[in-house]
């Protein structure tokens, strides 16, 4: 009885543990807390070796944050609804991509400043595409589709 009591907590002790992928540097969660000192429900995981990802949930709405291993905070996205998007951005939007639908929206924040980027597709065509705050567009980029074919 005492072994298994024994054998069953280790279990649950190992099962406890996170993967190294999903712990951050203290100089990573430092960073973090200051800038989201309100996040809840944070998650890490390691991008690649110089960067970690935060998925986490802020004012009720789900953010992703990335830093650098030494803490330096890089990029915060989060999805907005197609009401937060300002006119300069849905103008250009509907000007340069007319018939398109938004299949999904995000702003970008980085020190360089704040983008817009979305998701459009019309037909079979897929489109990423990221406009700054002006409504200009910085980057166009057709999203390919992987089929698997027999």
């Amino acid at each position: 009885m005492v072994i298994a009591l024994a054998m069953a907590a280790i279990s649950t002790a190992a099962c406890g543990q996170k993967k190294e992928s999903e712990i951050a540097p203290k100089a990573v969660e430092a960073s973090f807390q200051k800038k989201f000192p309100n996040a809840q429900k944070v998650k890490w995981e390691k991008e690649n070796d110089s960067e970690w990802e935060a998925e986490f949930k802020l004012d009720g709405k789900e953010y992703s944050a990335n830093f650098s291993a030494d803490g330096t905070w890089k990029e915060t996205e989060h999805e907005i609804a197609k009401s937060e998007i300002p006119a300069a951005v849905q103008n250009a939007l509907n000007t340069e991509f007319a018939g398109y639908k938004i299949e999904e929206s995000e702003i970008s924040e980085t020190a360089e400043g704040t983008v817009y980027e979305f998701e459009l597709e019309k037909g079979e065509s897929d489109l990423e595409v990221t406009v700054d705050a002006n409504g200009k567009i910085l980057k166009k980029e057709v999203e390919e589709e992987h089929e698997e074919k027999d």
